[in-house]
């Protein structure tokens, strides 16, 4: 046995709370991140992201000697390599991360170690993984078990998610696949469900396309609605009473790292036969930029009707409600396309699940609900739910938040 049972590349948004949940599991975890402040804040029993008794959990790990984080890999057992598989170009998957985190752990594979991928990667990333090894280190061929096992998890409720929700594994040989399984069952008491790596990363690419074909329905409904004159809201609510009919709400665009990014791991790949997904991908886009245009409308309407220029607040940044995950946000966008084309307004941006950001300055959600004249609900923080909203002011209520 190693010093370490698991090293964990990786500690993020996913890496972070899978490696707390394996130490308090009894295995010694061994987490990797390349930023110094994330690998001091995780030593010290703090935890640098916002997410549910995570923290709890961090410091229990750390104070038992079961979690500890550093900026280079050491020796173990099991590799899980969870990073971040960003884009480069147009739209195309970038697996830099993959590759240098899998670099990393070269010198120290042994036969017999596992090595798994959960990052969300275009479909023949394991076995790509698999043949770089082997031709880097040869005398390891057909000695290791290299899998794939993309997490399913909803922001906000991972600690419960990472235990309960099944999960699909892939090797690239049946023995892979069955050592992968028994690692995952130690922790996840979800059912394991055995395939191979190419359809386990074709099911984590799939599952995301398909909520955000669903919510693309759902945001061009909206966009006719709003033509037409109908409230879209009630027209799904009344849609919805059909026995066979669930169209999910519309929103104000797609956003985090999952279901506005891996949709572009198929359609990149597969350009021809993907003509739903990557039109889904272009509704959800658009819908953003329809909303930052229906601001700027508003603004100049209030401007001709009451001669002055409005004060405008804008209600959220984050991807989904109630998180402080940025990421993809389409909130983010609109905000920085509406302040891009201002013109002396004053502006008010509201997001309370995080303490200050890098480009936007901050407001207290209740101060910027009395002093703005035009309230931009971008995010359904339930926060904003219980502001007493008043006919005196102008509200473009993009995501239900008053309904």
């Amino acid at each position: 046995m190693q010093s370490h049972d698991v090293v964990m590349m990786g500690m993020g948004y996913i890496g972070l709370p899978t490696a707390a949940l394996i130490a308090q599991n009894g295995l010694k975890v061994h987490g990797v991140d390349i930023n110094p402040d994330v690998v001091q804040t995780i030593n010290s029993g703090k935890i640098h992201i916002v997410e549910p008794t995570l923290e709890e959990t961090v410091a229990r790990s750390v104070e038992e000697g079961l979690l500890r984080a550093a900026i280079e890999p050491v020796a173990a057992d099991t590799y899980l390599i969870v990073v971040p598989t960003p884009f480069k170009g147009k739209n195309e998957p970038d697996i830099s991360f993959v590759k240098s985190a899998t670099a990393a752990l070269l010198p120290l594979l042994k036969p017999g170690d596992l090595y798994i991928i959960e990052s969300t990667s275009p479909i023949g990333t394991t076995e790509a993984m698999a043949d770089f090894i082997y031709s880097e280190r040869p005398e390891l061929k057909g000695k290791l078990h290299i899998a794939y096992c993309p997490e399913r998890v909803l922001p906000g409720n991972v600690m419960y998610e990472l235990v309960h929700n099944d999960r699909v594994i892939g090797g690239v040989d049946e023995g892979a696949t069955d050592r992968a399984v028994a690692f995952y069952s130690k922790f996840v008491k979800g059912d394991l469900h055995k395939t191979t790596a190419r359809t386990a990363e074709m099911c984590k690419l799939v599952e995301n396309s398909s909520r955000d074909v669903q919510i693309a329905f759902a945001n061009e409904l909206s966009l006719i609605c709003d033509k037409a004159g109908i409230d879209v809201w009630e027209l799904i609510e009344l849609a919805n009473k059909h026995p066979r009919v669930n169209i999910l709400k519309p929103g104000c665009g797609v956003g985090g790292h999952c279901i506005a990014v891996d949709p572009y791991f198929i359609v990149s790949d597969y350009p021809l036969e993907s003509k739903i997904i990557g039109t889904a991908r272009e509704i959800n886009n658009y819908k953003s930029f329809w909303c930052a245009e229906k601001i700027q409308s508003a603004r100049l309407q209030f401007q001709l009707d009451h001669g002055r220029k409005p004060k405008i607040a804008l209600f959220g940044l984050a991807f989904k409600p109630n998180i402080d995950d940025l990421r993809e946000s389409p909130a983010k966008y609109i905000a920085q396309k509406v302040l891009q084309n201002a013109n002396n307004e004053e502006y008010f941006i509201v997001e309370p699940n995080i303490s200050k950001h890098n480009v936007f300055k901050l407001t207290d959600y209740q101060m910027a609900y009395e002093q703005a004249d035009i309230l931009v609900m971008l995010v359904a923080h339930d926060v904003f739910k219980s502001l007493p909203y008043s006919r005196q002011k102008v509200v473009l209520d993009f995501c239900g938040v008053t309904r």
